[in-house]
């Protein structure tokens, strides 16, 4: 039995033994303050368009203007409005509401806290991230993982650097589910290095029989490691559903706008984009509903 469906078949069989008074917990406190809920007051049509390129349907966030907190054991930049950073032009892009890029100092970490109703995608840079959760799931992830939980009714979890001697970096990303109050459920991939390589390779999707883990909502993740030259067009998967493309390294154009590291651009109200490199680039598309 391969590593994906040892963790599906030990979610199915052990979830109900394992998280009943955890998840009575977890329900009492999404009543008071739901992370759904909460997040969901401060969404509306306000991924505004890019000002510099006078058109309706792009935006642009350079990496310069995201949000920045330094607490000392977590570094992190917010894209979008997060904790003490709040930017009323920057709550979300359609149903993705969190794009946080942390990096987490030796041996710290987030303790155990309660989420509801986000599907929570964590892709480790570099380092190794040790998760604990309610439902009984202990992993370690690192760089080439890909981890979701679907939070539904109610999870605790944890998440600490593994190691004492380096950083650990991690980018953090929130959806809103299309589906509420489903059993939280748990799952993460490793992928093939070798299958990044000058495409955009599959990493979330809708669908348990595709490729990559899945989530309750319409969005497609993809990820690819891009050499100099590289040109493709990608094709938008479903009618209505925006692109929100995160540079992680290089230097790339998305419909003619230039990018570099740790820029995000949004397009919408097109069925494709034309993506091309002007240096080795890696490069997070996410493809999801603007209206959910």
């Amino acid at each position: 039995m391969d590593r994906k469906s040892f963790l599906k078949k030990s979610i199915i069989t052990g979830a109900a033994a394992a998280v009943a008074p955890q998840m009575i917990k977890a329900t009492n406190i999404q009543k008071k303050n739901s992370d759904y809920d909460k997040l969901m007051d401060q969404v509306g049509f306000n991924h505004l368009p890019n000002k510099e390129e006078k058109t309706m349907n792009t935006v642009l966030h350079k990496a310069t203007t995201r949000g920045h907190a330094n607490h000392g054991w977590l570094d992190t930049h917010h894209t979008f409005s997060f904790a003490n950073y709040h930017n009323p032009e920057r709550m979300h892009f359609g149903a993705l509401r969190v794009l946080n890029d942390d990096r987490v100092a030796q041996g710290m970490g987030f303790g155990t806290h309660p989420h509801d109703n986000m599907e929570i995608i964590s892709i480790p840079l570099e380092g190794d991230l040790e998760h604990k959760d309610s439902m009984g799931n202990t992993a370690v992830i690192k760089q080439g993982d890909v981890q979701v939980m679907s939070a539904g009714t109610g999870i605790f979890h944890s998440e600490y650097n593994k190691n004492k001697d380096q950083e650990v970096k991690f980018l953090q990303i929130w959806l809103f589910p299309n589906k509420k109050n489903v059993q939280p459920r748990y799952d993460q991939i490793t992928l093939n290095n070798s299958a990044l390589k000058n495409t955009f390779f599959q990493i979330v999707s809708p669908s348990p029989d595709d490729e990559g883990v899945w989530i309750h909502q319409n969005a497609w993740f993809h990820i690819g490691n891009l050499d100099e030259g590289f040109n493709e067009v990608y094709s938008i998967k479903q009618e209505g559903n925006g692109v929100y493309a995160f540079v992680l390294e290089g230097d790339v154009e998305i419909e003619g706008q230039p990018l570099a590291q740790r820029d995000g651009f949004g397009v919408w109200d097109t069925d494709k984009i034309n993506i091309k490199t002007n240096s080795n680039a890696r490069v997070l598309l996410m493809d999801v509903p603007m209206v959910f």
